[in-house]
């Protein structure tokens, strides 16, 4: 955890210059980057572990970093928003954001989330791969190939296709996938799994074989596969 790099994104120098003080504490290296076309730049030049990213920045906002962030890499982010704006807060877990931490926050509490969101970072296993049909799912390489052709997978579908299709025939409640997925009790609104399902599904119809994601009315759902289609 010691030798873990995060990029502060943050125009405020007071909020820089607190958040850089108790993560290099903790013994982190920190990056910092006033304005979102900086981010990019040091995010692409330094590749952090996790990236700490404000909403409200000049020029390019928050919202766009973590979108063309999402693009090209898979790394942590945690949202900063304003406190109590839950449209923000919906909006950044939707875009790829792992977290968020209203302001004004407790550093104690931003240094609790940064250790919380590392762990949750998935351990790499070359031997990690599931295949249904013509649907191949590899969590080393984190990519997905339907009919052999790889299928564009933003870092939260890629999650949540692989917990369901590591579980078939289960059923999770949409409270469960926020936990597992989002690893933290959500505060906001739980159709942002919805939002998800949706999109997985819309790519999981050009599969030639017999898995979909199936909805368990009044409570959630479950990844479905039938007999023979599991390699």
């Amino acid at each position: 955890m010691s030798q873990s790099c995060i990029l502060v994104i943050e125009d405020e120098e007071s909020v820089q210059q607190l958040v850089k003080l108790y993560l290099e504490k903790e013994g982190f290296a920190v990056i910092s980057a006033f304005d979102g076309e900086e981010g990019m730049e040091k995010a692409q030049k330094d590749t952090p572990d996790l990236i700490l990213l404000d909403i409200m920045l000049p020029g390019m906002d928050g919202r766009d970093v973590c979108r063309e962030i999402r693009k090209n890499m898979d790394v942590s982010i945690i949202m900063l928003t304003a406190k109590g704006d839950e449209y923000d807060r919906v909006l950044g877990l939707e875009i790829g954001a792992d977290d968020y931490i209203s302001k004004p926050f407790s550093p104690r509490e931003m240094v609790a989330r940064v250790k919380a969101v590392l762990r949750r970072v998935v351990k790499k296993d070359n031997s990690r791969l599931l295949e249904y049909g013509n649907l191949q799912i590899n969590s080393w390489s984190r990519q997905v190939f339907i009919n052999n052709e790889p299928a564009e997978m933003p870092p939260k579908e890629f999650d949540l296709l692989w917990f369901l299709a590591s579980n078939p025939e289960r059923a999770y409640s949409r409270e469960q996938l926020l936990f597992n997925i989002w690893g933290y009790t959500y505060l906001g609104d739980p159709r942002t799994v919805d939002t998800h399902i949706k999109r997985l599904r819309e790519k999981l119809s050009q599969v030639q074989c017999s898995c979909h994601i199936k909805t368990v009315w009044g409570y959630g759902y479950k990844f479905e596969v039938s007999e023979g289609n599991n390699n």
